[in-house]
């Protein structure tokens, strides 16, 4: 009983002082008399946003597709920005082979960037498409007002709905759909980012890119060839198949890698759309000299990884001092390596040896024997694959098995990594031997091997792959980078097993 009576009076002063900050807080008056909960002002003009006139003619919204975003519009003055989109169902591609059907706003997953300037009245004009299926709406986190525009925007297929609101807060924020169930519309893909700049306009950097994770949830497992339908069961489960970047495996990578110069700043406008999961953001080789946090006004410096919740955003800028692959990953390592979370940025220019001077020497260390990088063996030989039809879609299954099971270590131009892993390109090694190259991707390889005259001694696990993706990785791999041509089928694999 005592316990009890303890234990309430403990609740009654915790819940008193909570009241008492709550009141102090309220009565810390603003320059004008207002409480400073109740002012929303900019730091340039001081004005309250929510009076911030607009002027002159009204003005249509510049959209743009990830990875670009818009032109800066923060030194302008306040405008009545219309903006238009149009919201399409249509089949797209989650990785080679593996059909999906979006549901998108604007045509991409994510949608179309949006950019304004605080004090902005927005006129949003939302379509849905005669050809779709089903009832959208958008739900804008930038927007103060019932759902976030979402009560006013729920359109049927072949309708439009026109709504209005002010930007009256600084920041990066996601939009979605917000038509039930909720949760299978952003999964399918409806998110994207709308930007409100601070009066006076963000700092100038020299590249802007715009990049969002989302997670996906199919019928079959990653990379189950065909139309693969949307799973409820797996949603709920939080069981994602696939988590990536800017909508499909890949869309990252290869041409469709990003670009900086030595000595650029780059700033990137980042998002999850979830609909689960939290990014744990990183970029491999760069530190992030500034880090918006949630997207908000407020920043913090020299960052390694920023979370990012799902329904969140940050913006993150660094300069980039050295050339080389940076890459971009989700640090909840296995969604990048084997779900898809994985992007690039290429930088060109001057190497600086003051700040990265690559090797200086290498040896062998092994305490623990070579026994210790050992994958388990589990035989995939005979599990269910799609054979490809021909060869053209064989080397084009084989690069997907190739940028999520190789890449890490081979790179994406077959290059290697010098005295750690052997370049897989013009290798006398394959091309000598078709047979050993697939020894050592269903067995393993230990030991000192010579490639292009050069000795490598280390340590390739065995990989968890069926047959026919065997076959396909390593045709792809013979069809480029001035390899050999040869055509490995499953039953040569079979056959080495």
């Amino acid at each position: 009983m005592k316990n009890q009576v303890g234990l309430y009076f403990v609740v009654v002063l915790f819940t008193a002082s909570l009241v008492l900050l709550g009141v102090n807080a309220c009565e810390r008056e603003g320059g004008d008399g207002t409480t400073q909960s109740s002012q929303r002002v900019t730091k340039k003009s001081g004005k309250s946003t929510a009076d911030i006139k607009v002027s002159g003619d009204p003005i249509m919204a510049e959209l743009t597709a990830p990875p670009y975003v818009p032109k800066p519009v923060g030194n302008r003055e306040a405008k009545k920005l219309k903006v238009e989109m149009e919201i399409i169902e249509e089949v797209g591609e989650m990785i080679d082979g593996v059909e999906y059907v979006y549901w998108t706003f604007g045509g991409t997953v994510p949608g179309s960037f949006i950019r304004t300037r605080v004090g902005d009245e927005i006129e949003f004009t939302l379509q849905n498409h005669p050809d779709n299926k089903l009832p959208h709406n958008i739900d804008l986190h930038a927007v103060t007002g019932p759902g976030g525009g979402a009560e006013s925007s729920f359109i049927a297929p072949g309708r439009e709905a026109v709504f209005s609101f002010k930007t009256l807060h600084p920041g990066l924020y996601v939009y979605h759909c917000a038509t039930a169930p909720v949760g299978m519309h952003i999964a399918n893909g409806m998110y994207g980012l709308i930007l409100v700049e601070p009066e006076g306009g963000l700092a100038p950097v020299d590249k802007e890119y715009y990049v969002m994770q989302g997670d996906f949830y199919t019928e079959g497992e990653y990379g189950e060839r065909g139309m693969q339908a949307f799973s409820m069961s797996k949603a709920i489960k939080e069981m994602a198949d696939y988590v990536v970047f800017n909508g499909k495996v890949g869309a990252l990578l290869g041409d469709d890698a990003l670009t900086a110069k030595v000595g650029e700043t780059v700033r990137l406008f980042l998002g999850n759309g979830g609909p689960n999961l939290v990014s744990s953001f990183h970029i491999i080789g760069e530190i992030f000299d500034r880090v918006y946090v949630e997207g908000g006004t407020s920043f913090i410096e020299n960052i390694q990884t920023t979370l990012i919740p799902a329904g969140g955003a940050a913006m993150i800028e660094f300069k980039v001092d050295v050339p080389g692959s940076l890459i971009l990953v989700d640090h909840s390592i296995f969604r990048a390596f084997n779900k898809g979370a994985l992007g690039m940025i290429n930088v060109e220019g001057e190497e600086n040896e003051k700040i990265f001077s690559g090797q200086i020497r290498e040896g062998i260390y092994l305490p623990e024997g070579g026994a210790v990088q050992e994958m388990p063996k589990r035989d995939r030989g005979g599990a269910s694959e799609v054979s490809a039809k021909n060869l053209e879609e064989k080397i084009k299954f084989g690069k997907s098995v190739y940028m999520r099971t190789c890449f890490a270590c081979h790179q994406a131009e077959g290059q290697g990594i010098p005295n750690a892993f052997p370049p897989l390109a013009a290798s006398d090694y394959m091309n000598g031997d078709v047979s050993k190259s697939i020894d050592a991707v269903i067995h393993g390889l230990e030991g000192e091997i010579t490639v292009n005259g050069v000795k490598y001694d280390g340590i390739m696990p065995s990989q968890n792959l069926a047959d026919e993706e065997v076959a396909n990785v390593l045709t792809y791999i013979y069809s480029q980078w001035d390899n050999d041509g040869s055509v490995v089928s499953p039953e040569m694999v079979k056959k080495r097993r």
